[in-house]
């Protein structure tokens, strides 16, 4: 049998597909004898604007979109005219979309001509390889792109057998795409590992699949969808990615040029946070919460294989969160390599400065510590699991460390109040120095959330997002059963306080580069050099039991914790001096206070700091 694999737009440029890596590997273990090709269509993409539009739209105008305009479904709608057959569809709606929420639409508009004449060639290039079976993974904004081109297969050559999976796949959303677009033989909902080669034998054997956990198929004219399985893929089960055919379509592409390429790998599956505490905004997980990870040795061995294979440092990790047991089986294995690797990865907000110093060490730069907020009663209302103080902290070791630290301030939570907003935004200017959030913005509704599942939690209606008016021409109720995202009524703050939020946040975002708060040590006394935007540059000089004070602060402590401390220390400062000592430095900046814990804001470090978007 020949299976063909396909990614299609908006898949990143600069990473293969994890998703092709693992079919193809899943196939050649099931199958050895299947012949397994792969196209990616995203790099064609790539090319064919940069070809076809003489040199106008280049790769990052390809990032604009498929990136940066995920929210506004503009990269689906580019390829929504080739779906539907009519170049004009969802203009309109675009338009008035983007003028009410005023959203830049130029780069998309320039990019539609070229969708249908790009869906022809990639049919063109697909059926060259005589294909049996043609299975697209879909992800975000690819499910327009690879209806559109999965529909023109089947238009040309009808008896393929075509086969949509991915995360956009999951639970109802993959029997809404299946029922709707009769063009798509199956939709695998959930992990493949076990459900793709059970697809394949049926097909092998021309039997129904009534087996096949998850799998949406066919019965005459009546769209199936067979219970999805409780059971999750083993970690012993999910193999090691194959790029091969990914490096050499890079290495033929014109737009290498552009792009940094990165390797990814994958460690774990699921959240052991959210199997305990599912944060209620989060639905990225689905329908599998369920936490497992490969052995650390193995990880490392599998990287040490893709990074000598493909001679690429660049590694980006797709586990929703860090296993713990990675700090002692996996992280000390990358130190010894000696190996010079950029990891990037996601963790919990409250890690220990020792961890995060591991994280460093590693060649880990780039970490997505999920901090959210920095008010203590809003992580609450997420069910985080953590401080602002903790949060803090975070934040000002990733600069001791020189960690690149991603972030979203995130409001709009059922049951915040414009009280639980004015005290951190009042610290937000003292804050400049640390890494800012990409923005504040507030929630919305995702499918698999808390907020989602129990509308007893704040968000009683709901309707599909308005953006997906311009994406899919189909009824409101097939559309809440396809979708990720919708509109509710807004929750938490607005007016005053939301609009002071983000103000602040932009103030923060641009005062950063050039900000400053550091430590340093000069005999008996600890300086604090203030070099903060919006502030006269300062040095503050402590000795005795104020400099062992503010360095008690760095882990945050209460007042009475850091006199007990600062007692033990054999400093008899009294009680009400420490407390006006500490009102001072929190008047000061150099402090942040949460409720009564205190944590200091000074530096150790100056990690190099590049402009936004440089590297």
């Amino acid at each position: 049998m020949r299976v063909h694999l396909v990614t299609m737009p908006w898949h990143p440029l600069d990473l293969p597909s994890l998703q092709l890596g693992l079919l193809n590997r899943i196939v050649q273990q099931a199958r050895p004898g299947d012949e397994v090709t792969e196209f990616h269509g995203s790099l064609r993409w790539a090319e064919f604007l940069l070809e076809h539009s003489g040199g106008r739209l280049r790769p990052g105008d390809y990032v604009e979109v498929g990136s940066d305009a995920i929210f506004h479904g503009l990269g689906d709608w580019v390829f929504s005219g080739a779906l539907y057959d009519d170049a004009g569809w969802g203009v309109a709606r675009l338009r008035d979309y983007a003028a009410g929420r005023d959203v830049f639409i130029d780069t998309a508009m320039a990019m539609r001509p070229y969708a249908a004449p790009f869906v022809d060639a990639c049919a063109t290039e697909v059926l060259a390889g005589e294909p049996d079976v043609v299975g697209f993974t879909s992800t975000f904004m690819q499910n327009v792109p690879s209806l559109a081109l999965a529909r023109e297969l089947k238009r040309r050559r009808p008896e393929l057998t075509v086969v949509l999976g991915g995360s956009n796949c999951d639970g109802p959303m993959g029997h809404a795409l299946h029922r709707n677009h009769p063009f798509v033989d199956h939709v695998v909902r959930g992990e493949a590992e076990y459900a793709f080669p059970g697809l394949l034998r049926h097909l092998d054997a021309g039997t129904d699949p009534v087996d096949v956990p998850g799998l949406c198929w066919w019965d005459g004219t009546v769209s199936r969808a067979n219970t999805e399985s409780r059971r999750t893929v083993a970690p012993a089960d999910i193999p090691a990615p194959d790029y091969d055919q990914w490096q050499a379509a890079l290495d033929a592409s014109p737009v290498r040029e552009y792009i940094h390429p990165k390797l990814v790998v994958e460690g774990a599956r699921g959240c052991w946070w959210g199997e305990k505490h599912h944060c209620t905004f989060c639905g990225l997980n689905g329908t599998a919460m369920t936490f497992r990870a490969k052995p650390g040795e193995r990880l490392w061995t599998e990287i040490d294989r893709l990074v000598r294979r493909h001679r690429l440092l660049d590694v980006v990790t797709v586990d929703n969160i860090i296993d713990m047991a990675y700090f002692r089986d996996f992280l000390p294995r990358v130190v010894a390599s000696g190996w010079d690797l950029r990891l990037h990865y996601e963790v919990k907000s409250n890690l220990t400065p020792d961890q995060l110093r591991l994280l460093g060490a590693s060649g880990t730069v780039h970490i997505q510590p999920g901090i959210e907020s920095l008010g203590s009663r809003v992580l609450d209302l997420m069910d985080k699991g953590v401080t602002a103080a903790r949060n803090v902290r975070t934040l000002r070791e990733c600069e001791n460390h020189a960690l690149t630290c991603s972030w979203n301030l995130l409001y709009g939570f059922p049951g915040e109040t414009a009280d639980d907003y004015t005290p951190v935004i009042d610290q937000l200017p003292a804050l400049v120095h640390l890494q800012p959030p990409s923005g504040a913005h507030r929630i919305q509704l995702e499918r698999f959330s808390p907020h989602f599942t129990d509308p007893g939690l704040g968000f009683g209606k709901r309707r599909p997002a308005e953006m997906y008016q311009h994406v899919y021409d189909l009824p409101e109720d097939e559309l809440t059963d396809l979708v990720y995202l919708f509109d509710s009524e807004p929750a938490g703050v607005a007016g005053p306080a939301e609009r002071r939020l983000k103000e602040t946040v932009a103030a923060w975002r641009t005062g950063h580069a050039h900000s400053r708060l550091l430590f340093e040590e000069d005999g008996a006394q600890l300086l604090v050099h203030d070099r903060r935007h919006g502030r006269p540059p300062a040095t503050h000089r402590f000795t005795g039991w104020r400099a062992e004070a503010l360095r008690h602060l760095e882990d945050g402590r209460t007042v009475p914790a850091l006199h007990r401390l600062l007692t033990a220390d054999g400093h008899g400062v009294p009680a009400q001096d420490l407390h006006a000592w500490v009102a001072q430095a929190w008047e000061l900046g150099l402090v942040f206070r949460d409720g009564a814990t205190y944590v200091s804001l000074p530096t150790w470090g100056e990690p190099v700091r590049l402009p936004e978007g440089a590297g």
